[in-house]
């Protein structure tokens, strides 16, 4: 199995990814964001940082770049699991393999703080992780307020694309537990074999830094491709 870890210019959670996948004995591979051949890859993640400084939009001009264009052909003809992790999950919605977008903060400030988030909807991709799950897992971003078109929630919801909501220490989604404004909570979503979340589970691999349940979602992730037949 091996993962290949995307790199722009300005990613900054590259080798963050890096050492949390060969902490859990998974070979990796950087890619660069001028590549266009992505065969010999078995899954993809989408680091965090602030691809091209996020100017324009956070993720608007990355979802432009040559890799983009590549991996939307491997999701469109082998179903290659990918995922996205803040500025990641940025990218993905900007080129439309995940619905919606990703705003500034409510509070109009940067957020950094350990959140408990709850698995909304089970997914394949991550066996073990049922719905209702609670994980603890460190936010770092500026413009992380999940939107979405009007009338396009409920949708979200009856095809259980809602896969993390921010909660209450009980798993209870509520106004006060909601860290930037978020719709609905939404903490991460999916389509298909594309997953997107704002948390960082690369930054709790360790119960010293706060949380191993980093660890605990991206062991599901890789078991789930596993099982997903990549």
């Amino acid at each position: 199995m091996t993962v290949g870890v995307l790199v722009f210019p300005g990613s900054n959670c590259d080798w963050d990814t890096v050492h949390a996948l060969e902490d859990l004995k998974t070979e990796c591979r950087t890619i660069w964001y001028t590549e266009t051949d992505l065969r010999g890859l078995d899954r993809v993640i989408l680091p965090g940082g602030f691809a091209y400084g996020d100017y324009l939009r956070s993720g608007a001009l990355a979802a432009h770049a040559p890799v983009m264009a590549a991996l939307e052909r491997r999701v469109a003809e082998t179903a290659l699991p990918v995922l996205g992790i803040c500025n990641g999950f940025q990218i993905l919605c900007e080129r439309g393999l995940l619905p919606g977008a990703l705003r500034n903060n409510a509070s109009g400030q940067f957020r950094c703080s350990l959140e408990t988030v709850r698995v909304t909807a089970a997914h394949p991709l991550f066996p073990g992780l049922a719905a209702g799950t609670l994980l603890r897992l460190p936010i770092a971003h500026h413009e992380g307020s999940y939107t979405v078109p009007p009338g396009g929630l409920g949708a979200l919801f009856e095809q259980q694309q809602v896969f993390l909501q921010y909660a209450d220490a009980d798993g209870v989604v509520q106004a006060y537990a909601n860290p930037n404004g978020s719709v609905a909570n939404i903490a991460g979503v999916s389509r298909g074999s594309v997953v997107g979340l704002m948390p960082h589970p690369e930054r709790a691999m360790e119960s010293y830094l706060g949380s191993a349940d980093g660890r605990r979602l991206l062991s599901s992730w890789l078991e789930g491709g596993m099982r997903h037949g990549a």
